[in-house]
């Protein structure tokens, strides 16, 4: 810390509080939390391998499905360190620097997250809108394309919060609420004007609500496609049956983003406890779950996990 004068402290470090009220057993928590971090990483490397060596899946839905391994795989891995070195070593302490950067990386790979899935949901519009065309209009280089764009738009986006946090004035108490930064928990701990940045965090939270809204929109036009086709009800709902994996991937990642924003802005006085586990929830679930629902979900990718399983244990 440097002393600014009598009555200010300027805060260069901030301490991290990990599970609130139960730091004597953070060594215990250590183990689902390290077990939950080592499954979706193998899980969402299992995706990428399976997609990349089988020729089969060298198709948009599952390049879209690589895309969204990797954003989970980068949303684990911007929270894993500090999450190890507070369970597993009791080491609270991160400089400002290293949490802005922190905090530049969960938001970034959250943004990208939000906009492969709103990718997902045109991409499983179009392929039953139009499946005749599908191939054509979604070519492997348009389909890289869009990667890349997502890429830069998610990032650019968040690029402002480390420049923005750091031109504050930090001496308030230096304790964060979670075991990593993120950017509302770091805007509280400003003692100069942070009007700047609240707006600017608001207009990256709504960005996602956008994305949300418009993938909304996405499955009530594939709805009215599906119910306005001359079809049986068996091929409507093996058409639905394609979203199911998707749908459950949006559930996953939006619904602890909204209750974690209702509790910011409405529950301020609700337990910490209680934040901090929906924080979790959001970092630690999406990555955990996707890998699963689609292998559950997705016959063409579970056939050739099990083949794989089958092909080693010979």
């Amino acid at each position: 810390m440097s002393i600014i004068n009598m009555s200010h402290v300027e805060i260069t470090t901030f301490f991290l509080v990990g599970m609130p009220r139960l730091e004597y057993a953070h060594i215990w928590i250590s183990i689902p939390v390290c077990s939950m971090y080592l499954v979706a990483i193998l899980g969402n490397c299992t995706i990428l391998f399976i997609i990349k060596t089988e020729p089969s899946l060298h198709e948009p839905m599952y390049y879209f499905l690589s895309m969204l391994a990797l954003s989970d795989m980068g949303l684990s891995f911007s929270s894993l360190p500090t999450m190890l070195r507070i369970f597993l070593f009791k080491a609270s302490e991160i400089s400002a620097n290293a949490c802005f950067a922190q905090e530049f990386f969960i938001h970034g790979f959250t943004a990208l997250e939000s906009s492969v899935l709103l990718i997902m949901s045109f991409d499983r519009f179009l392929a039953i809108h139009n499946p005749l065309r599908y191939s054509s209009i979604l070519k492997t280089v348009r389909v890289a394309q869009i990667g890349v764009v997502c890429f830069f738009k998610s990032f650019l986006l968040v690029l402002p919060f480390p420049f923005t946090l750091r031109r504050l004035k930090y001496c308030k108490k230096s304790q964060l609420s979670h075991s990593y930064c993120l950017h509302q928990d770091v805007m509280k701990l400003a003692c100069s004007d942070n009007r700047i940045d609240v707006i600017y965090g608001f207009l990256g939270a709504l960005c996602l609500m956008v994305d949300f809204m418009l993938i909304a929109v996405s499955y009530i036009l594939i709805l009215k496609t599906v119910l306005g086709k001359n079809a049986s009800q068996k091929e409507q709902l093996k058409a639905l049956n394609t979203c199911v994996s998707h749908i459950c991937a949006v559930t996953i990642f939006y619904l602890p983003i909204i209750n974690l924003a209702i509790v910011h802005r409405f529950a301020r006085h609700v337990s910490p406890l209680f934040n901090f586990l929906m924080a979790n929830v959001l970092l630690l679930v999406p990555p955990l779950m996707n890998p699963i629902v689609y292998c559950v979900k997705t016959r063409q990718i579970r056939v050739r996990v099990v083949a794989k399983l089958c092909q080693k244990q010979i």
